[in-house]
Order: C-alpha cells, then sequence, then structure tokens
C-alpha cells in the first residue's frame, strides 16, 4: 500500500501508462511522506461505455482513482494530493474536468503486507522518510 487502481473507458498505450504510473507514484510519495516502493498503481481500461458520470443527463464517460492508503493524513494533504493526481491523469490519458472522480480508503499498517518489504507496513508516520 498505496494501492492506486484507475477504471479507465479506454485503452492507452503501455508507455503512457507506464509514465502515469511513475509520476502517480512521485507526487504521492513526496505529498504524503512515503516510501515509493510501496507503490503499486494499476489500470483497469474497462472499455468504452463501462464507467459513467452521473449528475447530469445524460449522464458522460467517467473515470474513478480509487485509492487504498494507511490512515493518518489529514482531509488538506488528501485533497493537495487529489489535485496533483488530477493535473497528472488528465494531462497524460487527456481526460476533461469532471470526468475523474477520487476516493479513498483507509488502513491500519498491519493490513498491508509487502513481500520485497518483508512484512506488514508500520502505521503511517508523519516522519516516515520519503526516498
Amino acid at each position: 500500500m498505496p494501492y492506486l487502481h484507475l477504471d479507465l473507458n479506454k485503452k492507452y498505450p503501455t508507455e503512457v501508462k507506464q509514465a502515469l504510473a511513475g509520476q502517480l507514484s512521485e507526487i504521492f510519495s513526496r505529498l504524503m511522506h512515503s516510501d515509493p516502493r510501496r507503490m503499486t498503481v494499476t489500470f483497469r481500461e474497462l472499455g468504452e461505455g463501462n464507467v459513467w458520470r452521473c449528475g447530469t443527463t445524460p449522464p458522460h464517460p467517467g473515470a474513478l482513482l480509487m485509492c487504498e492508503i494507511r490512515s493518518g493524513r489529514d482531509a488538506a494533504t488528501r485533497e493537495q494530493l487529489s489535485k496533483a493526481m488530477v493535473a497528472a491523469i488528465n494531462q497524460h490519458l487527456g481526460l476533461t474536468e469532471n470526468e475523474l472522480n477520487i476516493e479513498y480508503t483507509q488502513h491500519s499498517g498491519d493490513e498491508m503486507y509487502h513481500q520485497w518489504m518483508h512484512g506488514f507496513s508500520k502505521d503511517w508516520d508523519k516522519d516516515e522518510a520519503y526516498i
């Protein structure tokens, strides 16, 4: 964790997704004071007509970024992160305003096991080093 999964209506070239994953990892790690080795980013390209933003008639195509993170960051920090990730995603994927929503689910550290890091995560600490 963190685990960022992005539901999309289109397919994108591997190079675009790789560049975006790297930028999201950098943004998240810097703003959330987290080790980027913990980061996983996935792209679920569900195909045209499979993600809809509602509230308008008719609904319009959309995208959703789900962020599974360790708890402990305040709302202002998550808002700053959200704005930076929206800008990066819109730039790389060509999404328009009001096409992307972001949702957060927060977890304790012991709900995340990292094989590479040899065990469960620690709970997030504001002094955690950004590598």
